[in-house]
C-alpha cells in the first residue's frame, strides 16, 4: 500500500514539506488513544536474538534511523514506535542556523536516490535539549555533532565540544560528523591534524565525566584506502569507540537521472550501497575488527542490511530506504535477520 498508493502521492510534494507532514501525522496519530499500541504491535519484532551489545550499550535490535531525519530531536519517540532500535538525532550545531537556500533536497526515483544540500539546518543546542527532555522511548538515542557554518575550521573544536557538553545528559552516544559534503569546507576537517584535535578534545571532556559515553566518527564513502588507513590509526590513537560508515557521496557515477539541473549536494540511496559496503569491509578487515561499525548507505531491502552486517557492521541505519520503502522497513529487516539465524 505504501509504495503503490501513499508514496506516489507524497512524491508529488516537495520533500521538506512531506517531512513536516509525516512528523505531524505521526504525532497526531500517537496521541489518539490505542493507536500507539496498535502501531507498536504491528511494527515491533520483539525477540532477544535481535539484541546487540555494542560499545557498551544494549540495542533492542540492530536497525536504526540515521542522522538527518530527526534533526531537531522532535520525532524520535514516534520513530521508535515503528520498531527501530536506535535513532540518531541531529546534526546539532551550537547555534541555530537556516542551512542552505531552498530547494535543497531532490528525489531521484529512477535511481532510488536523494541528493541533498541541507547544510546542517537546525535550531541549535537549546531546542534540541528541550525536545530530548521529553524522551519516552527506551530505544537508544545518538547525538550527531556538527559545527556552525560560520565557524572557521581553525575554531571547529570549540563548536564540537560545546554540542557534546550540551547534549551529554540526554543522549546515549555521540557521533562526530566531519564528513557531510553540504557544509562549506567541512570535509577539510577529515584531515588528520584537524580530526585528531577535535576527537582528543571531545574525548578529554568525556573521560572527565563520571560515566563516559561512546564517541563515534562518521566517515565519507569517498575516502581512498590510504585515508581509510588513517581513520583506523586515528580511532586507535584517540581511543574513540567506533565508526559510522558512511555519509553521503559527492559521486554521480552511473546515474540514470540527469543531475546537472540539481547541482551539488550529497547523494544517498541505492547508488551508494556498494561503495559504503566496501568501506565497511575494508575498515573491518584492515583493522581486524578492532572497533564496532555502524553501516549506513543504500539499505532498501533486508538483504541490503544483511550484506552490511556480513561485511563487518555491528548495526545498520536507514534513511533514504525508509523514505522509499516505507515505515515497515525495520520490521522487514529484523524478520529477515531472524530467519537467517
Amino acid at each position: 500500500m505504501y509504495k503503490s498508493i501513499i508514496r506516489p502521492i507524497l512524491f508529488k510534494i516537495y520533500a521538506e514539506k512531506v517531512h513536516s507532514l509525516i512528523k505531524y501525522t505521526l504525532k497526531i496519530a500517537m496521541a489518539i488513544p490505542g493507536v500507539k499500541y496498535l502501531i507498536t504491535a504491528y511494527y515491533h519484532i520483539d525477540d532477544p536474538r535481535l539484541e546487540r551489545e555494542v560499545f557498551g550499550l544494549k540495542f533492542k535490535n540492530p536497525v536504526g534511523i540515521a542522522a538527518g531525519f530527526d534533526k531537531a530531536a522532535d520525532m524520535y519517540n514516534e520513530l521508535a514506535v515503528l520498531g527501530f532500535g536506535h535513532i540518531e538525532i541531529g546534526t546539532v550545531t551550537p547555534k541555530a542556523q537556516d542551512g542552505n537556500p531552498k530547494p535543497r533536497i531532490f528525489r531521484l526515483p529512477k535511481d532510488k536516490a536523494l541528493i541533498n544540500r541541507m547544510g546542517f539546518n537546525n535550531g541549535g543546542i537549546s531546542p534540541a535539549v528541550e525536545n530530548l527532555k521529553k524522551r519516552k522511548t527506551k530505544a537508544i538515542i545518538g547525538g550527531n555533532l556538527g559545527k556552525n557554518t560560520a565557524t572557521p575550521n581553525a575554531q571547529a573544536v570549540v563548536d564540537y565540544t560545546a554540542v557534546f557538553e550540551g547534549l551529554f545528559d540526554y543522549v546515549d552516544y555521540f557521533v562526530v560528523n566531519v564528513s557531510c559534503p553540504n557544509v562549506t569546507d567541512l570535509c577539510e576537517l577529515q584531515d588528520q591534524d584537524y580530526l585528531e584535535e577535535i576527537l582528543f578534545a571531545v574525548q578529554k571532556l568525556n573521560n572527565a565525566k563520571d560515566f563516559p559515553k561512546p564517541i563515534l566518527l562518521k566517515v565519507a564513502p569517498d575516502l581512498n584506502n590510504g585515508q581509510l588507513d588513517e581513520v583506523i590509526e586515528i580511532v586507535e590513537k584517540t581511543k574513540i569507540h567506533g565508526v559510522i560508515a558512511t555519509n553521503t557521496t559527492v559521486s554521480r557515477d552511473d546515474l540514470i537521472t540527469d543531475f546537472e539541473p540539481i547541482g551539488n549536494g550529497g547523494m544517498s540511496g541505492a547508488p551508494l550501497k556498494k561503495k559504503s559496503t566496501d568501506v565497511i569491509r575494508y575498515l573491518a578487515e584492515k583493522s581486524n575488527k578492532a572497533f564496532p561499525i555502524i553501516g549506513v548507505g543504500g539499505i532498501f531491502t533486508a538483504q541490503d542490511a544483511i550484506e552490511k552486517l556480513e561485511a563487518g557492521a555491528d548495526l545498520v541505519q536507514v534513511y533514504t530506504g525508509f523514505i522509499y520503502e516505507g515505515p515497515a522497513i525495520a520490521k522487514k529487516i529484523n524478520k529477515a535477520i531472524l530467519k537467517k539465524m
